[in-house]
């Protein structure tokens, strides 16, 4: 049996209990009335009211998730913007909230990221040790770039300082 399709009211009060715990993105609203079987002009009306009772808020949102996932999860710009992608955030918000975050930033993920990885690889040779370390770096989502600042230090330097190649 289907399951019985759900009132407006009843979502909207589900989804701004769901939304005071923690922050959602229009996207993911969406989803949750579509598989509750909402139809499509519903949807519209109860996302709507969200925005306006600013319960969701994308750009909002967006602050939160690349904060977080450069910080805990230890992502690269691409990673990010890959994930803000999925869930449906706009080019516009995407590249206004990634715009503000700083390479100084990134770097700062990226050099313990890689001083902590360059320890647990094995290699024949330098060249070899810095394609593996590029290539982890870049499946995190950084930007090569900044991963040439933090590959190409000698060996007797304690961390890459890329000051006078980041723009």
């Amino acid at each position: 049996m289907p399951p019985k399709e759900m009132s407006e009211k009843d979502a909207l009060l589900r989804l701004t209990a769901l939304c005071s715990q923690a922050e959602h993105c229009s996207g993911e609203m969406d989803d949750k009335m579509r598989r509750w079987g909402m139809d499509e002009d519903a949807r519209a009306r109860v996302l709507a009211r969200l925005v306006e009772l600013k319960f969701v808020d994308d750009e909002r949102y967006a602050r939160a998730f690349v904060r977080d996932k450069i910080k805990y999860n230890k992502w690269g710009r691409r990673k990010v913007e890959q994930a803000l992608w999925a869930k449906r955030i706009g080019e516009e918000t995407r590249s206004t909230v990634l715009g503000e975050v700083a390479d100084e930033d990134y770097l700062a993920v990226l050099r313990p990221l890689l001083k902590a990885r360059r320890r647990t690889l094995k290699a024949a040779d330098e060249y070899e040790l810095n394609r593996k370390l590029v290539r982890f770096a870049l499946g995190r989502g950084f930007d090569y770039r900044l991963i040439r600042l933090c590959v190409d230090v000698p060996d007797d330097m304690e961390d890459c300082d890329g000051d006078d190649a980041v723009e």
